[in-house]
């Protein structure tokens, strides 16, 4: 028999939940809290399945029943009843939920754990600037690909290609997190390709002199007239041949001086591992300078205007540019003339990538690999600086000794 409104009110709190039968497989759920729930059994796609219409009172015998005959349409139909009620609860969140910029946030909050803040406030300001103004105000599950290709290719034309692509990758990311959290149900980005839509760049490496030239360079380094703490950096740079962002932004806590090692914590560096600097005799001294001009700051090279931030990341190459190696030299351009001549004396090559922060590192062997072959790399490092300074004391480019780590 069906039930009736009676017998649902009359219906007793149980220590066990029980069920009264409808119709159609329909029945109301009573529980030992006094809680009744209408729910249908059905099967689809040979599952069993359960799906609650309702809770009563709320939903009375007669609402109930007319949802279970539009959901046993759709069953007829080949439609599961569940999936579509599912879906068009994401479509309604979808909706009266996010735009771009709302969901932005909320993955910048997920994304950025774990991050360096340097990355995570890189990664902001280009959303800020690039992404946001053309896509924020936008409801996300609204934007389509022509919309990002807009944008791209915006960015690429005021010369900036290689941000276009890494915005398009960040609106990438947004899409997916959008996804997950029932924000958008697909992401336009899957359906773009930079290469498509920005054009193809030529590889270049970063300017560097011949070895030839390098007598001359540090010769103008030793009398360049700008600040001593810049000088002090260019030679600094040169000694340890380490990637410019992470000279400049050297702080004193990370070295020991005592042990003549320099540790650049992974947050700094371009591999997110940590990385060890052996220093020579001849950086040591740098450093004794240093400590003169810069040792109440937090940073090796504070900045002119700024001694709470570290220098521009433009003062060593400007500084280059007024030696009068504009086009030819760079910060960065020591590690490739680091890198040659050293190869071209018979150094050790894993000795050489591992100095230069190179090697192939995975989660495994990365706390490894940064202290490996210490003690022949600090030889290589002080063969390096004795190198640079016979050179710049002699005039022209002189040979290494003999023997060789």
């Amino acid at each position: 028999m069906s039930l009736t409104d009676i017998a649902i009110k009359k219906a007793k709190i149980s220590e066990k939940p029980y069920r009264l039968k409808d119709s159609g497989g329909m029945f109301l759920f009573v529980t030992p809290a006094g809680g009744k729930l209408w729910r249908w059994k059905y099967r689809f796609d040979s599952k069993q399945k359960l799906m609650t219409l309702g809770k009563y009172p709320e939903i009375s015998l007669a609402e109930a029943r007319e949802r279970h005959a539009e959901a046993r349409k759709l069953l007829a139909n080949g439609i599961d009843p569940m999936e579509k009620r599912k879906e068009e609860k994401i479509e309604e969140r979808v909706q009266t939920e996010g735009s771009f910029q709302t969901v932005a946030a909320l993955w910048l909050e997920h994304w950025q754990e774990g991050k360096s803040p340097r990355h995570v406030e890189y990664t902001r300001r280009r959303m800020e600037m690039d992404i946001l103004p053309v896509l924020g105000a936008r409801p996300i599950a609204e934007i389509e690909a022509p919309e990002l290709v807009a944008m791209t290719k915006a960015i690429e034309e005021r010369g900036a290609r290689d941000i276009a692509k890494r915005a398009l990758e960040t609106a990438g990311q947004v899409f997916r997190y959008a996804i997950a959290h029932g924000h958008a149900r697909r992401n336009p980005v899957t359906e773009i390709r930079p290469r498509d839509i920005l054009k193809s760049a030529k590889r270049t490496n970063y300017a560097r002199i011949d070895a030839k030239e390098l007598s001359t360079l540090l010769r103008a380094m030793e009398v360049y007239q700008g600040t001593h703490i810049t000088r002090l950096a260019i030679k600094l740079i040169a000694l340890t041949f380490v990637r410019t962002g992470e000279l400049i932004a050297a702080r004193w806590s990370e070295f020991n001086i005592e042990a003549a090692r320099w540790d650049i914590p992974e947050d700094r560096m371009k591999m997110r591992t940590p990385h060890i600097v052996p220093l020579s005799r001849q950086a040591i001294a740098i450093l004794d300078t240093l400590q003169t001009l810069s040792g109440q700051s937090e940073f090796l090279f504070p900045g002119d205007r700024n001694p709470n931030k570290p220098m521009s990341n433009m003062t060593i190459l400007k500084a280059l540019e007024r030696m009068g190696f504009k086009g030819r030299m760079t910060g960065h351009g020591f590690r490739g003339l680091a890198s040659t001549i050293l190869h071209e004396q018979g150094y050790n090559h894993h000795h050489i990538e591992l100095q230069l922060a190179h090697a192939p590192r995975n989660a495994v062997s990365a706390a490894y690999n940064h202290a490996l072959y210490l003690e022949p790399r600090a030889r290589m490092m002080q063969d390096w600086a004795n190198y640079l300074e016979r050179t710049q004391r002699g005039g022209r480019v002189l040979p290494f000794p003999e023997s060789v780590a």
